[in-house]
């Protein structure tokens, strides 16, 4: 007689997922607010749609990963900083535009389930979530056997959040004369890490462990993880004041191709790198490399996570505000006459 064949047979084992559901769980909870109106477990996440305080509340929602980091983050066993990656960056896309998260869905697929492993990404996304005052509201984990290298997995995320429409930042009145302030990020945070792991692991035939002198004592996997930065918590008090014309996430593409994207006609942008001290990990990839300078800018942050652009005299207030908050900034450029381009000099 033929033995009777299962799931777990083909791979999937609807144990272990149980098992990670319940052990992820807390995690979520851990967000919720008197706005969540489903538990986990729900076929579908309600969120309480009333802004009683917004005279035309618009919702915004961005969509990211975290990219090739994650390989990092299999070599090292060390999951719990994706989490917040995901979070952390899907904020400042909405942030941009004025908006604050409301709540936060995600996607984990991988080719055989870890509870262990899905529970710390997970406890990161957690983490994150309650430090941006947003709901995890519910998720996907996905195991699709043969679909992934063992260990693996890759992890998206969705935000979802809200702006009153007479406080959205949308750069329009960016005009000549403004200037460019600039908050440090926190490192790579989650762009240009195909880049980086060819030249820290391939080139530099670096491991994880290994602490050049370039990286003051830190290993390359502590630099390479640090997690990436919310500005939520130093721009928030800023939304509705007037006093920022345009924000622009520093991400894949770096200051050369994400400010333009805020940039009304007739204006460029003239950046000042003497401003700023180049965080000491990027001058050791482009050693390793010989990278030229204009890739890197348009490949990795270098050391600026978030560019604000103001007129020249709300440049004080607004930095004074930022430093209240627990943050740095530096203004690092002005804003000229021009087609849109963004010139390092």
């Amino acid at each position: 007689m033929t033995k009777p064949v299962s799931y777990s047979d083909a791979g999937v084992s609807i144990d272990t997922a149980n098992e990670a559901v319940a052990r992820i769980k807390g995690f979520a909870k851990a967000t919720f607010n008197s706005r969540t109106l489903t538990e986990i477990g729900s076929f579908g996440g309600m969120f309480d749609g009333r802004f009683p305080d917004m005279s035309e509340p618009v919702l915004v929602a961005s969509a990211d990963g975290v990219g090739t980091k994650l390989k990092i983050a299999f070599d090292t066993n060390v999951h719990t900083t994706i989490g917040q990656d995901l979070v952390n960056h899907c904020v400042g896309d909405i942030l941009v535009q004025g908006a604050r998260p409301l709540f936060f869905l995600d996607y984990f697929a991988t080719g055989r389930l870890s509870a262990d492993v899905t529970a710390s990404v997970v406890e990161g996304l957690s983490i994150a979530c309650r430090e941006n005052g947003c709901v995890l509201l519910g998720g996907e984990t996905a195991e699709m056997p043969g679909f992934y290298a063992d260990g693996e997995y890759d992890l998206a995320g969705f935000v979802v959040g809200v702006v009153d429409k007479k406080n959205v930042i949308d750069g329009k009145s960016i005009d000549e004369g403004d200037v460019v302030l600039g908050l440090p990020s926190t490192g790579l945070h989650t762009n240009g890490y195909s880049l980086a792991r060819k030249l820290f692991f391939e080139i530099g035939e670096f491991h994880h462990s290994d602490d050049p002198d370039e990286l003051n004592g830190d290993s390359v996997a502590d630099v390479l993880l640090t997690p990436h930065k919310s500005y939520l918590p130093e721009l928030g008090g800023l939304i509705g004041t007037g006093r920022i014309k345009g924000l622009a996430h520093i991400t894949g593409g770096g200051l050369l191709e994400n400010i333009p994207r805020i940039l009304p006609d007739g204006v460029s942008v003239v950046i000042d790198r003497s401003t700023w001290e180049v965080p000491p990990v990027f001058g050791l990839m482009q050693r390793l490399g010989s990278v030229e300078d204009r890739e890197m800018f348009r490949t990795f942050n270098m050391g600026i996570g978030m560019a604000v652009i103001c007129a020249k005299n709300d440049a004080a207030s607004i930095s004074e505000h930022i430093v209240s908050n627990g943050g740095v900034c530096i203004e690092i450029g002005k804003v000229t006459n021009g087609d849109g381009e963004v010139t390092i000099g």
